[in-house]
Parts: C-alpha cells; structure tokens; sequence
C-alpha cells in the first residue's frame, strides 16, 4: 500500500469517526472533485478555453463540497447560490488582473527544470493563470459559505421567530468571526507551501526588489490575496441570501 493511500483511507476512518455520515459525504466530494479538477485539466490539455472550463468546474466543485457536506436543504442551497454569485465576481476581478500582472509562465527558478524540454504546448499561459487563480478560491469560497449559513440556520432553528435585522447582524457577527482564522489559515499554507523558495531567495542573496518581482512569488501571493477577498466578499452575500430565503418563507406561512 503506498503512502498516499494509506494517509487517504486513515483520513476517511477519521473523517467518518468524528462526523458519521457526514464525514463520509465529505470524503465522497473529495474524491468526486480531484476526479472533476482531473477531467478539467484533461480537457484543457485538448484546447477547450480554460477559463470556460474552469468555470464550469468551479460551480461543480462548489456543487459537490457543499451538497455533499451539508445535511439542511435550504442553508445548502443558499450556500450554493452565494458562493456562484462571489465565484463569478472573483473571474471578473481576476481576469484584469491577470492581464496586469504578467505573471503566467515558467518563473527563471525553473529554468533548469525546463532545460532540454518544449514549453510550446499550443495553450495560453495567461489562461492557465487565470484558471489557477480561480481553482484557488474554491475552498474558502464553499468554506465561509457552508459556515454562514449552517450558522444561521442554526440561529433560526433554535429561535424561529427572531427578527430579519437581528438574524443579518448574526450572520456578519459569524462572518467577523471566521475570517481571522481563515486567514491565518491561508496565509500559514503559503508560509509552509512556499519555504523552501523564501530559503532559495535567502541563499542566492535576492535583493528586496527581486522578491517583490518575483513571478513564481507574486503569483501565489495573488492566490491568497483572491482567496481572502473571496471570503470577504460571501459574508455579506450569504448572510443577504439567508435573510432573504428567510423572508420569502414566511411570507408563504
């Protein structure tokens, strides 16, 4: 049994000792969106517009990790259609961006990684850095989703009749909440993704300015940078979504 394997399958008992059927669920989605991202790469190695592809990924991905992971119909289903709503700003944000920062391709640390092989491969490298930096914000998106709205969901289930102003100002107090702690988390996984590189800087005695133009570098601080704002931005968009569900409920009763 290899290793992967074997943290794979230590991973699903744990998983499925902490939260039952729903730590299976969540397994599930996993495997179910490494197979969705595999496909996506499979059919961007065929020249289907990576954006295009990766969008379309994204709202399955979303799909999977927040159906799969949540048990309440409703708080699910509003999850879904804030996180949709802040992916499809975030490609609109990115995409700019992109273009201004010029950071696609191969940074000179791989130059002798990249000896003797062809970097052609007939795809656009500013489309695949658009398509990283998309695939990058999927998790906190579907994160801070899920979060504000079981939140709320919880809130109301315990105190059904309390008010539309009050249950807003409990999901932006939730939100408040978890993005300390989203961030540290994202920043954390830079910090320890990216260590040996800051040691490669340290060793060749790079220069303030070569860090800071560092293509390799200014890339995955973009990443974490779109995550963040990602998370920022499906607070206040869940928490509206949830209010409004909310109100259209008891405007039925």
């Amino acid at each position: 049994m290899g290793t992967i394997t074997a943290l794979g399958l230590l991973l699903l008992i744990c998983m499925v000792a902490v939260g039952g059927t729903q730590g299976l669920q969540a397994w599930i989605s996993l495997l179910f969106n490494f197979g969705a991202l595999f496909f996506a790469m499979v059919l961007m190695a065929f020249h289907f517009s990576p954006v295009l592809v990766t969008l379309v990924t994204g709202i399955i991905v979303l799909a999977m990790t927040i159906f799969l992971g949540g048990n309440d119909s409703n708080s699910t289903m509003v999850a879904f259609y804030a996180s949709v709503a802040v992916l499809i700003l975030l490609v609109i944000l990115i995409i700019p961006i992109e273009h201004w920062a010029q950071i696609q391709g191969f940074g000179q640390e791989d130059s002798e990684d990249l000896e003797g092989m062809s970097t052609i491969l007939g795809i656009s490298y500013l489309n695949v850095a658009i398509s990283t930096a998309i695939l990058s914000t999927l998790g906190a998106i579907a994160e801070a989703a899920i979060a504000i709205a079981a939140g709320l969901a919880e809130i109301l289930e315990q105190h059904p009749k309390i008010t539309l102003k009050n249950l807003q100002a409990a999901g932006f107090k939730v939100g408040s909440q978890i993005i300390g702690t989203t961030f540290n988390t994202l920043f954390f996984g830079f910090f320890g993704g990216f260590l040996a590189l800051f040691i490669w800087f340290a060793g060749v005695h790079y220069s303030l300015g070569e860090i800071l133009n560092d293509k390799i570098l200014v890339g995955e601080v973009l990443m974490v940078l779109f995550s963040m704002m990602s998370v920022i931005a499906t607070i206040p968009l869940t928490t509206w979504a949830m209010v409004a569900s909310e109100r259209q409920a008891r405007k039925k009763v």
